[in-house]
């Protein structure tokens, strides 16, 4: 069928376009029609709110001739009533389209973050801001790398302590062929225990001077169990766990307590005055139920320590900017805590190849090819920290060794990281004797 006879035989307004209905059904015809005017359905369609180019082109040839010579003619505008001009609601005028394109998806598009399900009330960043870079190892003389608190080695001489790292050890079961051997310090499936003691005993000796060194541990539950060693502590088995908790106290010379991680918090404290440590292993279980807090009152109990004369740090782990976490985990916090919302962040995809090429992953996300969604994240780190004030120490008091675990796996083991086939780190705190 030939276009013209086709268009003649559709009529001008055989285009989708949205139905118009006046408030003055009586007075409609008289008012808005005009030549070319047809009715369809129930209503009437003004011939403006086809635009000329789109009437010229489409409609019949003696409509359009009509329309050209009657250009001049004056019309309603749409967006006011016939009768007395004032504002219809129910027809949008071309300024109000205009308003809503602008505001619409076409301007949305890879522009505005995809909305947070739990509103604005969170602080959203990336992670590139909130990681940090990690501190500069020591090397011992034996080539174990490990972390020392800066500030304890000055002012406290008769203290042994360290953060160890997962270089320069004697195992090979998460390093590559051709690394050199790693310093794994847990007794895992996947490692010799051989290697594992001769690794805690390179650790020994870097941190305090003596390979022989005993090193007490327990088996980290997630709780807030504490375990006091006491003078017999030393005579246990070699890499045997004194029982079941996540932290760890003593006033005996002489020994090294250790926690293990491998993307938990480690909390090392010392008593200046009575000569008493303490190392505490905080997840975030540990640390909805006070681990920390809780073992700062046993100190009090067992040794009269009191919280101004305490030093604390807190070593590597995994920190906000990896730490994922679901809401769940937010109700505890705010549960248990009056600043517990204020520990957590909406962080960011920030992977630098989808930043730098955007459009590889148009296809690969949500409806609108909105941005990546922000992933809530815990601040285990300053949870403790504020753990630590409340039980009374001083601010200045607390020193923070900050690392990520995660984000330099090169240097830590991360659980996260590595999807849970990985070493562990100790962390360790003693007295001289």
């Amino acid at each position: 069928m030939p276009l013209k006879r086709a268009c003649r035989k559709a009529g001008p307004y055989a285009f989708p376009t949205p139905k118009i209905f006046f408030p003055d059904k009586a007075n409609k015809t008289r008012e808005i029609a005009g030549d070319g005017d047809r009715k369809i359905g129930h209503g009437r369609w003004p011939r403006n709110l086809i635009s000329p180019r789109i009437q010229l082109k489409w409609m019949p040839e003696s409509v359009s001739r009509r329309r050209s010579r009657s250009g001049t003619e004056s019309t309603v505008s749409p967006s006011r009533s016939p009768e007395n001009g004032s504002e219809n609601p129910e027809i949008a005028s071309k300024g109000d389209i205009e308003g809503h394109s602008h505001a619409g998806i076409a301007q949305s598009l890879g522009k505005n973050r995809a909305a947070s399900p739990r509103g604005s009330r969170l602080p959203s960043t990336t992670r590139r801001e909130l990681s940090p870079e990690p501190p500069s190892p020591t090397k011992a003389p034996n080539g174990v790398e490990w972390l020392p608190v800066s500030r304890w080695n000055r002012r406290i001489p008769w203290l042994w302590h360290g953060f160890s790292t997962r270089r320069e050890g004697v195992s090979r079961a998460y390093c590559p062929e051709e690394a050199a051997g790693e310093l794994n310090l847990g007794f895992t499936p996947d490692d010799d225990r051989t290697n594992v003691v001769r690794n805690r005993e390179l650790l020994a000796e870097a941190v305090s001077g003596r390979s022989a060194t005993p090193i007490l541990t327990v088996r980290h539950v997630h709780s807030s169990a504490l375990i006091v060693g006491g003078p017999d502590s030393a005579c246990s088995e070699p890499g045997r766990p004194l029982g079941k908790g996540d932290g760890l106290m003593t006033d005996q010379p002489g020994v090294l307590l250790g926690i293990q991680t491998a993307d938990c918090i480690p909390v090392l404290v010392a008593d200046r005055r009575r000569r008493a440590v303490a190392a505490f292993h905080a997840g975030w279980r540990g640390t909805v139920k006070r681990i920390v807090e809780n073992g700062i009152g046993r100190m009090r109990l067992e040794f009269g320590s009191r919280p101004e004369d305490l030093v604390a740090a807190i070593g590597p782990g995994n920190l906000v900017c990896c730490y994922q976490v679901g809401e769940d985990v937010l109700s505890e916090f705010e549960s248990q805590f009056t600043y517990g919302a204020g520990l957590f962040r909406e962080v960011y995809d920030a992977d630098p190849v989808r930043a730098r090429y955007p459009m590889m992953f148009m296809n690969q996300r949500a409806p609108g090819h909105s941005p990546m969604g922000p992933s809530l994240h815990v601040d285990l780190v300053e949870a403790n920290r504020r753990q630590l004030i409340d039980a009374g120490l001083r601010e200045n008091a607390i020193q923070v060794v900050a690392a990520c675990t995660q984000c330099h796996q090169e240097m830590f083991f991360s659980h996260r990281g590595s999807r849970g086939r990985c070493g562990r780190m100790l962390n360790v705190i003693g007295i001289k004797p």
